[in-house]
């Protein structure tokens, strides 16, 4: 994409995000351009919310009637999937407490929320994380019921619930570093859960302190794996917006501190702020003076929904490192680039994710 597309792609989320009275748009988009801004949209998945844009837009300004038409086609499909989605984790909630579990809803419909039109942000699946053996009792419940059970690397498993994506895990955070396991289980103890109510059920999702970790170590994992795009980065600014005057800031910071990602953090807000355009002042403490996030926003920008999109290693090969081209090639790339900013997550990700998979295909074999 061309940089006036970008630039014109960003303005529209901007405004899909916070409104007119932040953005104000004076771009004139041609036909084709405007095919292009929602194809971009699709391979970041945010075409929700540069759709929510187009009502503020002046006639003149508007794409086409056609592609109008087909996008708001795909807006009513994203619609319905998140009315199926919250439906789904009401049942299942309710299903799993008669059984005496207390899961905790992950990301998906709890960072939704937080969103000027919940629901219009794309959901890929439903996270659930269970505690101890609740992890173990919950994949006996399962098979009890039938159900084909998907499972990866031991530590998660997934499967399908009423044709919704359903994924348990047993590890909170993704984050890879064996020497914080002790700091962060004191964390999920400190803060714990609260309420949050998905068609009339309550169901449990983190602090907002936590919520907001969890979220953004989440983004992390997959920057050094193959990539993220720019939904997870969105999910990132409206909780920040969202939970502003709610959070400890120094706690917050003393989070990421601790964990030894400060440094990327710092690149991470410097994109909430320049690109997607987060006030400055809803971050949880100031940017460093003189900090350069582009390089990382090209990243993302590049790689698009997970890596699946990625042009530069459309030619790769397939290996055992992972389904998307050029796996290995893409983890060292994802080393050496974040390896300044989180250098714990950096060496130990490629090295457990490597024994993971070995440990897969053993496993795999034996069977």
């Amino acid at each position: 994409m061309e940089d006036h597309l970008r630039n014109t792609f960003f303005e529209l989320l901007r405004i899909g995000l916070w409104g007119k009275e932040a953005h104000s748009f004076t771009q004139t988009v041609s036909a084709d351009d405007w095919s292009v801004i929602y194809r971009y949209g699709l391979l970041h998945t945010v075409e929700g919310v540069l759709f929510d844009a187009l009502s503020q837009l002046h006639e003149e300004q508007l794409p086409p009637r056609m592609l109008r038409a087909k996008w708001a086609i795909r807006v009513d499909q994203i619609e319905r999937n998140n009315s199926r989605m919250n439906a789904v984790i009401g049942q299942q909630y309710a299903h799993f407490a008669q059984k005496g579990m207390r899961p905790i809803l992950l990301k998906g419909q709890g960072v939704a929320a937080c969103y000027p039109n919940p629901a219009h942000r794309v959901s890929g699946d439903i996270d659930w994380y269970f505690e101890g053996d609740e992890y173990h009792q919950a994949v006996r419940l399962l098979q009890e019921k039938g159900l084909a059970i998907k499972s990866a690397f031991g530590f998660s498993l997934g499967y399908d619930w009423n044709g919704i994506p359903i994924e348990h895990h047993s590890r909170l955070f993704d984050l890879k570093n064996p020497l914080v396991k002790g700091y962060l289980k004191r964390l999920q103890a400190t803060y714990g859960t609260e309420a949050f109510y998905v068609e009339g059920q309550r169901v449990e999702i983190l602090k907002p302190e936590l919520q907001i970790f969890q979220v953004n170590v989440h983004i992390l994992k997959h920057l050094l794996g193959f990539g993220i795009g720019m939904r997870q980065i969105c999910d990132a600014a409206v909780l920040y917006r969202a939970y502003a005057h709610k959070i400890d800031r120094v706690a917050l910071r003393k989070m990421y501190q601790k964990v030894g990602i400060l440094k990327w953090i710092h690149q991470l807000h410097g994109i909430l702020v320049h690109d997607i355009g987060l006030p400055e002042e809803n971050l949880p403490f100031p940017l460093p003076e003189g900090l350069k996030a582009d390089w990382m926003m090209d990243e993302i920008w590049q790689s698009g929904n997970f890596g699946f999109y990625d042009e530069r290693f459309a030619d790769g090969k397939v290996s055992f490192v992972s389904v998307r081209p050029d796996g290995a090639r893409r983890l060292w790339r994802g080393l050496r680039l974040y390896f300044p900013y989180a250098p714990q997550e950096a060496f130990f990700f490629p090295i457990l994710r490597a024994s993971a998979r070995i440990m897969a295909m053993l496993s795999r074999k034996q069977d």
